[in-house]
This record gives structure tokens, C-alpha cells and sequence, in this order.
């Protein structure tokens, strides 16, 4: 039974260390002042969604989990709406160096075939935030801003990809409508 649970182990801490990096943080912010139950009708709001830094394609998929999110929520897209959509994307890469050496001595005590061991491991990873405008048609006032930070995936997997996306607009949307302190 030990030994199973100390072969276990290293896989458990793995899994935890990945499933850690997954999670997309979120943050949103509102304006006090407006009356979010007024708001029934979404459409988008091509001119900010233009600016947008990133490929049509995943443009495309980005709003169509946000209209996923909306219409769950209740709202109607219209050709006259209460809200205008926006995003934006920002991303950074990261390069990640790991260096185990143990010294000159390798493993345990006396000579080892891993003198001066010194195992360099490099990656990189990229950082990405979504933000999700959310505009008020009538006064053109921005009205509810949700942010998503997180790691991306791949662009090689256009599965993967897509999960991640509709991951990130539905974990920001869990923020809306906020909760108003009267």
C-alpha cells in the first residue's frame, strides 16, 4: 500500500500543479449608477471589436460564447439593443527556466555518474486576458467591464482551443450582472 501511494503521489502533485494553471481569473468592474435590470437586448459592437488583436477565427468563436452566455442570461440579440458587446485581448509570452542540477557531487554520497549534473529545462507559455465591454447603447457609456486572465492552450488544437475560449467568456459572464448594494 505505500508504495503504491508513494508511486501515486508524484502524479497527484502533477495533476494539482496543471489544474492550477488552467483557472482563469476573474475580475469586473460597473458603474454604480446604472440600473442593470433595464437591460434586455445585446448586440455587438463591430468598431471595438475591429481593434481586437487576435484572428478572425478566434474572434468569431469569442462571440459566439458570448452570445451563448447572453441568451442563457436571458437577453435577446436585436438590431436595436439596451447594450453594445466589446472586447479586447491582451497577451504576453513567458519563458519558464528550470535548473535541478545537485551540485557536484550528483546523487547520494561519493562519485556519480551525474558529476556536475546540471539538467536545464526551458518552456514557454503564454499569458492571455480577455476583456468583455459591455456598453450602454443609449448613452454610450461603458457600463460593466469582466477581465479574464489566464494560461492559453495551443493554437495546434482547435478543440482545445475552443474549450478554452468558451471556458474564459463563461467564467467572466458569472460576474454579470453584478450584485448591486442598495
Amino acid at each position: 500500500m505505500k508504495k503504491i501511494i508513494l508511486k501515486t503521489l508524484p502524479l497527484i502533485a502533477l495533476l494539482l500543479l496543471v489544474s492550477s494553471c488552467t483557472s482563469v481569473r476573474v475580475v469586473s468592474d460597473y458603474d454604480r449608477n446604472a440600473n442593470f435590470d433595464a437591460y434586455k437586448t445585446f448586440a455587438f459592437f463591430k468598431t471595438g471589436i475591429d481593434k481586437a488583436e487576435i484572428s478572425d477565427l478566434d474572434k468569431r468563436r469569442i462571440l459566439r460564447a458570448i452570445e451563448t452566455e447572453m441568451l442563457a442570461k436571458g437577453f435577446t440579440k436585436s438590431e436595436n439593443p439596451d447594450l453594445l458587446v466589446s472586447i479586447f485581448t491582451k497577451s504576453r509570452q513567458e519563458v519558464n527556466v528550470w535548473n535541478n542540477g545537485f551540485g557536484p557531487y550528483g546523487y547520494g554520497w561519493g562519485w556519480s555518474p551525474f558529476y556536475w549534473n546540471n539538467f536545464n529545462n526551458v518552456s514557454t507559455s503564454t499569458q492571455g486576458s480577455l476583456y468583455i465591454d459591455l456598453i450602454d447603447a443609449d448613452k454610450k457609456e461603458l457600463i460593466w467591464q469582466g477581465k479574464g486572465s489566464g494560461y492559453l492552450t495551443s493554437s495546434s488544437n482547435i478543440e482545445k482551443k475552443e474549450a478554452r475560449i468558451k471556458e474564459f467568456v463563461a467564467e467572466i459572464m458569472t460576474a454579470y450582472p453584478p450584485e448591486v448594494k442598495q
